[in-house]
């Protein structure tokens, strides 16, 4: 293994480690409602397992298992192990990667300029990590330090999987708090649904495309050439 190889292993395990610890961290303080910024009241933050309801928790947390993961097997590789990271590991991190830069996306895009307060109010406390510097950290260490020739253009449709899934509990949800065709936006907390049901019938086609287009933008980034 030439030294630009472990140069690059050995930055991506120190990313990787400050991933793990900054998502142990923020999910600590928003579990506990640990407030460590002043501010005014907090946007897309819930305490207790109640928080688990929100995808950006649910996508971070994620990456901070894949994360960890791979520095594992990462620090083994540089101590000679008789181990790789397989193409496996490589989807689970491509799948984990497109999820955070979904909830980076949405939330500068979307949630933002919507919510009460504006960007900065979703900056805030956890949410600082969850929605900006987990989600960059983890793109940059994906695009730059953990290129591979593993990924084929096949494995791209694995990163809709989150959101797909996602979008199931999110319906199911919607649909068993729905009254006279309406949903409270207490269910509805993205508040997809909160100008009329029919945005759902162009949201949702849209919100696929724009996950297969990061999942295949992340992963023709990180194609080893």
């Amino acid at each position: 293994m030439d030294n630009k190889k472990i140069l690059k292993i050995k930055v991506s395990i120190i990313i990787n480690i400050i991933i793990v610890i900054m998502t142990i961290f923020a999910a600590v303080a928003m579990y506990t409602g640990f407030k460590f910024m002043p501010g005014k009241d907090l946007i897309l933050e819930a305490t207790k397992t109640d928080m688990l309801k929100y995808f950006t928790v649910q996508s971070n947390l994620f990456v901070g298992i894949v994360s960890l993961m791979f520095a594992i097997k990462q620090y083994r590789i540089l101590k000679g192990k008789k181990v790789e990271l397989s193409v496996k590991d490589y989807i689970l991190k491509l799948m984990s990667t497109t999820a955070v830069s979904i909830t980076f996306f949405v939330v500068f895009t979307y949630l933002g300029p919507l919510t009460p307060y504006g960007l900065p109010a979703m900056l805030m406390n956890s949410n600082l990590f969850f929605h900006l510097i987990i989600p960059v950290l983890s793109i940059i260490n994906f695009i730059v330090f953990e290129k591979t020739d593993k990924l084929k253009l096949k494995h791209v449709f694995w990163g809709l999987v989150p959101t797909f899934l996602y979008q199931i509990f999110y319906t199911i949800n919607i649909l068993i708090h729905m009254e006279n065709g309406k949903v409270s936006p207490v269910y509805d907390w993205y508040l997809f649904l909160q100008k009329g049901n029919w945005i759902a019938i162009i949201g949702v086609p849209l919100f696929w495309l724009l996950t297969f287009l990061i999942s295949l933008f992340i992963c023709k980034l990180n194609k080893e050439r």
